[in-house]
């Protein structure tokens, strides 16, 4: 058994973005046990920390944030019961964009600041992870299944956020499942082969629901979109990728 302030200390070094491995190795407490303490220690102002739970509900502050976190959490996000309850939001990011890594571990820490944030080292990837009774009251598109099997709809309170801050919500999306890539192409031109290159951003995803809400989203901030395929949106003309790359850029 260990005492409240050892929990405490230990935590507190998960929150510095240190991974579950890592803190156990330094402190010799087994990463089961860590993850235990993540669910069942409980800040003194748990009672009132979700804004979808009080009588009168708010919308998650800062909006901005909570959108791209929305964004996240559609693409590569999930929701997860824990045995000693609660729930683990789990976020898988590439280890090639350790800004993202970063710019999601911050977005959680933001909406939710009295839940730790720990980074558990899949291959290739990390997973973002933060526990809460209280994440399926922010995501309420959780349920059982894959999200592209089953409806994925916004509450209305949900896309009063979006329509507000659309832009946070691209590119929540396209951080998790889109990507900026360089095309080419062959012309001739007086006689001559020449190369031409130019940027391109994708998103794809197997739900029809999610490709809607982005579609959607584009349709609204005026950018021209074409669905190359089955799953995946691109955008190409010249305009609309200039205006991708003022609010959304490439991962990094």
């Amino acid at each position: 058994m260990y005492d409240l302030a050892t929990r405490k200390r230990v935590l507190a070094l998960v929150d510095q973005g240190r991974s579950l491995n890592s803190v156990s190795k330094q402190t010799g407490i087994s990463r089961a046990a860590i993850r235990d303490w993540q669910v069942r220690i409980e800040p003194i102002s748990r009672a009132t920390e979700c804004p979808r739970c009080s009588p009168d509900p708010q919308l998650p502050e800062p909006t901005d944030t909570y959108a791209y976190l929305l964004g996240l959490y559609l693409g590569d996000g999930c929701l997860s019961a824990q045995s000693r309850g609660g729930y683990a939001l789990r976020i898988s990011c590439a280890d090639a964009w350790p800004g993202l890594i970063n710019a999601c571990r911050e977005a959680i820490r933001s909406v939710r600041p009295m839940n730790s944030v720990c980074l558990v080292q899949n291959q290739g990837c990390v997973m973002v992870t933060s526990y809460s009774r209280h994440w399926p009251c922010l995501f309420p598109q959780h349920g059982p299944g894959k999200k592209h099997e089953r409806p994925i709809v916004l509450e209305p309170w949900q896309q009063r956020i979006v329509d507000t801050h659309p832009w946070e919500f691209i590119r929540g999306l396209i951080h998790s499942d889109g990507c900026r890539i360089t095309n080419w192409t062959e012309k001739t031109v007086g006689g001559e082969r020449k190369r031409y290159e130019y940027p391109r951003y994708f998103f794809t995803n197997k739900s029809d629901h999610i490709r809607r809400l982005y579609a959607d989203t584009l349709d609204y901030l005026g950018v021209e979109w074409r669905q190359t395929n089955a799953w995946s949106i691109s955008v190409a003309k010249c305009g609309s990728v200039a205006l991708m790359d003022a609010h959304v850029g490439p991962k990094y």
